[in-house]
């Protein structure tokens, strides 16, 4: 037997891996995607409109791949700092479905005990950082989050997430800055979806890219097609290969489609109807099902039971977080003084 035949058994193993691989990858990809589609869409389009919800909804329809295809290779030392479109990171991280759904609900049970709405939610003992409204903002924050990790001897990285409206704000250039000068473990994360609220990206900046501003700061960029899920993933293994390695920061820029307006109550008029038409033939879980039965990791009657099971638990956690009572208006003022 030839050297080259004795290797073929082995290859066949190798390939054989690194399908199955692919296939529980793709499973846990569409798992993720269809739970935030699913809490979303409770959240905005029956609770909201139900009067349950404290306070504005920002949804992140049409760019559920981003936050799934990045977090999943997250490690526990890893900081994350997700946007108000990156409801998926608190899932992967573990936070419940029913506390996400009582912050939303100004509950005592939500991760801000009812004290702050919706969104603005962290969760430290998983190492999730709340956003700031002003989502550049955060940006600076990851950097240091950044320096505290290497100070700390950890080989962590910050995952930080934003859009593109985002990447026009100085305080965003004066993070990067940071983190590009002192070669800090960073993952900038742009959810490039086109619009900042209503300004079109040719409106607010004369790149055709976000990642054009990276050779600005000597900072490696990469543009990836983000509703593609597995295409992000992958790339997301380059970036946190590279900003693990002590190389320094890296951004990848995600591009995709804000398919809803800027929040609940904005109508998005000022989007032609024909963006929304040409990304919606795009969408993610569409995208990545059609490619699952393609390849023959998933039949179309696997598919619907992932979306069964999603709708199942996300029907527990409503009936939970409705049980869950609002604060006690005595415990207003609790954690705010250092003699509380």
């Amino acid at each position: 037997m030839s050297a080259t035949q004795a290797t073929r058994p082995e290859r066949k193993k190798k390939v054989a891996k690194a399908a199955a691989e692919q296939a529980e990858l793709a499973h846990k990809c569409l798992y993720y995607m269809s739970l935030m589609r699913e809490v979303e869409d409770r959240i905005e389009r029956k609770l909201y409109r139900q009067g349950k919800i404290v306070g504005g909804v920002y949804v992140g329809r049409g760019q559920e791949a981003i936050p799934v295809g990045t977090a999943l290779l997250a490690e526990p030392d890893d900081v994350l700092f997700p946007s108000h479109r990156d409801m998926a990171v608190f899932f992967i991280r573990g936070v419940p479905l029913g506390r996400i759904l009582a912050q939303y609900m100004g509950r005592v049970d939500g991760l801000t005990r009812g004290r702050d709405g919706n969104m603005h939610m962290g969760d430290m003992s998983r190492n999730i950082v709340s956003i700031i409204s002003a989502l550049a903002a955060t940006v600076p924050v990851a950097a240091g989050a950044a320096m505290a990790l290497r100070y700390q001897g950890k080989n962590g990285v910050a995952f930080s997430y934003f859009g593109d409206g985002a990447t026009s704000r100085g305080d965003w250039h004066e993070g990067v800055n940071l983190a590009t000068v002192q070669k800090l473990p960073v993952l900038f994360i742009c959810n490039n979806n086109q619009y900042a609220y209503s300004t079109p990206l040719s409106a607010q900046m004369a790149c055709a890219n976000v990642a054009d501003r990276g050779p600005a700061y000597n900072m490696p960029a990469e543009i990836v097609d983000g509703n593609d899920v597995l295409a992000v993933h992958e790339a997301t293994k380059r970036a946190v290969a590279h900003v693990r390695s002590g190389k320094g920061p890296y951004l990848l820029e995600c591009k995709t489609f804000r398919m809803t307006g800027h929040s609940a109550h904005d109508a998005a008029h000022y989007v032609p109807q024909g963006l929304f038409d040409e990304w919606g033939k795009l969408d993610p879980i569409t995208q990545l099902e059609a490619k699952m039965v393609k390849n023959g990791w998933a039949d179309q009657e696997e598919l619907d039971r992932v979306h069964s099971r999603v709708r199942s638990e996300v029907d527990e956690a409503v009936a939970w977080a409705e049980q869950s009572p609002y604060p006690d208006p005595s415990t207003l003022l609790d954690g705010v003084y250092e003699n509380q």
